[in-house]
Order: C-alpha cells, then structure tokens, then sequence
C-alpha cells in the first residue's frame, strides 16, 4: 500500500515537471488547470464511492455474504453518474474550452476520459479494500502511476509538444490500472444476498458533499488569494509551493486511509467496541507523529526550501509554515475521526462537521488583516473546526455496552440501523 501510494505520488510530480518541459506556458497552464480539476472533482466525487463501497463490503464480510451484488450495483451508479458528467461536458465544451484550457476542445474530451479513468479504477480499489485485498489495491496504485510516469516520460523523450497527448496520460494510466486488476477483483466478488439500491444510494450523496467541502478546505488558501487579491500572482505561487512541502505527511497518510475503513467498519458491525476505539487511539497517534515529522522541517526549512527546489518568490517565513503545519494535523485528524463517523453510520453528522469548518474558515478569511496569514490561519482553524465537531458526533455515537454483549455480525449498540444494514 504505502509503495504504490509512493509511486503514484512521484508520478504527480514528474508528469507535471515532463509538461512543463515540452510545452508553452499558456498550454501548461491548461495542462495544469485539467490535472487541478480532474484530482479536485475525482476526489470529491469518486472517493467517496471507494469509501462506501468499503465499508458496504467489510460489513458484508462480517456478515458471510459475497460482495458481487455491491460490485454490480456500483459500477451501475459509477457509469450512470460519468455519463452525466460527460453530457455537461459536452453541452458546455466551447465555454469551458475557453475558460479553462486555452480554447482547445479536445482538452475538455481529456478532461471527460479522465475522470472517467478515475471513476472506474476508484470503483474497483473500494472492492479490492473492502475484501482485506490490500496487495492487490497497492498493485493498482502502482500500476497508476507507473503507466503515468513511463507515459510521461516517453513523450518528453520523444520530442512530443501535444498537449492533448500529456492529458490522455490521466485516461489511460488509472484505465489500465483498472483493467489489469479486474480479473482479481471479479474472482474476490463472491455471489451473496441481493443488495437494494437504497444501501448504497442513500449515503451517497452526503459523502461526495463531504468530500467536495473537504477538498474545499484543504485548497482554500490558494484559491482564496485567487478570488480575493488576483493581483497577488506570487503569494499564490508561494503559497501552492508551501502546500507541497507542508502537506508530504497528508501524502502519506492516504496509504493508511483504506485500511482503516475496513478495520472500523468491521469493527462497528461485529460489535468490537475496544477494536474500534483501540484502532482509532493507535492511527490518531501515528497521524500526531506524521505530522511533527512533516511539520518540524517545514517550519525550519521550508522558506528555504520552496526558494531552492521551486524558485518561489521570499514572501512567505517560518510563521505561515507553522499554520500550514497545524492545519495539516487537524486536516488528517478531521478525516480519521470522518471516517470512524462513517463507520458507525452518522454519515450527516460528518457532512454538519465539514459544513461548520468549512463556515469558520470562510469567516476567518473575510476577516480584515494581513491576507497570507488570514488565508494560512483560516486553513488551521477550519480543520481544528471539523475536527472538533467530528470528535463530538463519535462521542455521541460510541457504544456504551461491555464489550461481549454484542455477537458477531450483529450492529454493535448506538451504531445506527445503516451502519448494520451496510
């Protein structure tokens, strides 16, 4: 798991880095815009299938039954919802050509295929995690950005200025991935009892809120600067260059993020309250250690960083560090809480705690001072929020039974009637 999420990390990087090499600046800025939007969109609306499928199949392991009535209905809501997506695509292809890919059309097609890509492939990783497959998943992420690396690679080696051909990269890398692992990913999906649409549907459109106001906060400091100040074009490449460096231990984390959704989810369906608290207190840890060891050489190192590996202009010091590393913490602490809230089946208590966050970082934004800290401070204290309120809705929702009064396969007390039907 962590070795393929390392891989398709790296291949972030130099995909982007083998664009910027062969093609103008106004077509990397396309390039740029489409790889922004297809991560934004694809994490927004297509995790959160991964995620519930994950949890749907763990419980059904728990349970003895097969998950091929959870493969088939998802892939029926995942091709369903890239069909909507693809036909807003195309009705508004010139206007979206124009504003965000320098004109060209066929960037909007990539755009489509992408995210299709992405769709398909997060379809599959949430069978693949939910059944303990956890091999099979890193192979997927490997191939991933295996395929994105040799791809981008071999057109900057072959002279390619297209831009069209870097974007097919983001369609064919994840569709491969997909492909090669589906053969493992049918045999695991057993036959079981028949799956009704409200099983899976019913949560469905909570968690891609969740996610999108999610992937709101974590990038509201650009693109606030963005929308409030235009003008300050160095801040905001500052602040984007900051971003990476601040948020390596957010990078980690999300090799441990699918693996902890089966262990809570089969937790809270077989009634192991102390496994689930106890897996919870242990992960809670390594996200406080992550981030000081992320945190601590950013705050000392990074003015100097972001100046020596992205040539960023010196307008950001030690103190804007510090609130992105803060914020980095509570970021990873308000997705390892979302999730166990998940688990238990309270998906709108996790979407109120995104709502709030995201409500008190807008607040703190508006508010008058200096704009990079106000940006910065705003980052922290929205993922403290979100934190903070997610905490409070497992506390509620904790069973308050011994442990052992609970059977295997039945809901453990306080877990709602979704979390055991699931």
């Amino acid at each position: 798991m962590v070795g393929g999420t390392v891989v398709l990390g790296a291949a972030s990087y130099i995909q982007i880095a083998a664009a910027g090499h062969m093609l103008p600046s106004g077509t990397l800025s396309a390039i740029s815009v489409l790889w922004s939007l297809t991560m934004s969109l694809s994490l927004g609306l297509f995790f959160p299938i991964e995620q519930e499928l994950t949890r749907a199949v763990a419980a059904r392991v728990v349970r003895g039954e097969g998950a091929a009535p959870v493969l088939r209905r998802a892939a029926v809501l995942t091709v369903g919802l890239l069909a909507l997506i693809t036909l807003a695509l195309g009705l508004s292809a010139p206007q979206l050509a124009r504003l965000f890919f320098a004109d060209q059309q066929s960037l909007v097609w990539a755009f489509a295929g992408a995210l299709a890509g992405m769709g398909l492939v997060f379809l599959t990783r949430g069978i693949l995690a939910g059944l303990g497959l956890f091999r099979s998943y890193g192979i997927s992420l490997a191939l991933d950005g295996g395929l994105r690396i040799v791809l981008a690679l071999g057109l900057a080696l072959a002279g390619v200025h297209s831009a069209l051909a870097y974007a097919l990269v983001l369609t064919v890398a994840p569709l491969a991935a997909m492909l090669l692992t589906l053969p493992t990913t049918l045999r695991a999906s057993l036959s079981g009892a028949p799956m009704p649409w409200s099983e899976l549907s019913q949560n469905m459109g909570t968690l891609m809120c969740s996610s999108l106001l999610a992937q709101a906060v974590v990038n509201a400091a650009v693109l606030s600067v963005k929308l409030l100040s235009p003008a300050e074009t160095a801040l905001v490449t500052a602040l984007l260059n900051a971003g990476v460096l601040a948020r390596v231990p957010l990078f980690v984390f999300g090799s441990l993020q699918p693996t902890l959704m089966t262990g809570l989810s089969t937790a809270a369906t077989s009634g192991d309250r102390a496994g689930f608290r106890r897996m919870l207190r242990q992960t809670c840890a390594v996200v406080g250690g992550l981030g000081l060891l992320g945190g601590v050489p950013s705050v000392l190192l990074g003015p100097w960083l972001i100046r020596v590996l992205f040539d960023a202009p010196a307008s950001l010091g030690r103190l804007a560090f510090l609130w992105l590393a803060v914020g980095t913490v509570f970021y990873m602490l308000a997705l390892v809480l979302g999730q166990a809230v998940v688990a238990l089946g309270r998906h709108r208590l996790q979407l109120l705690s995104w709502a709030v966050g995201t409500a008190a970082l807008a607040g703190v934004t508006l508010m008058p001072g200096d704009l990079a800290q106000r940006v910065l401070i705003a980052y922290a204290v929205g993922s403290m929020v979100v934190a903070a309120g997610a905490l409070v809705s497992l506390l509620a929702g904790m069973p308050r039974q011994p442990l052992g009064t609970v059977g295997a396969g039945q809901p453990a007390p306080g877990v709602d009637a979704a979390a055991s039907r699931s």
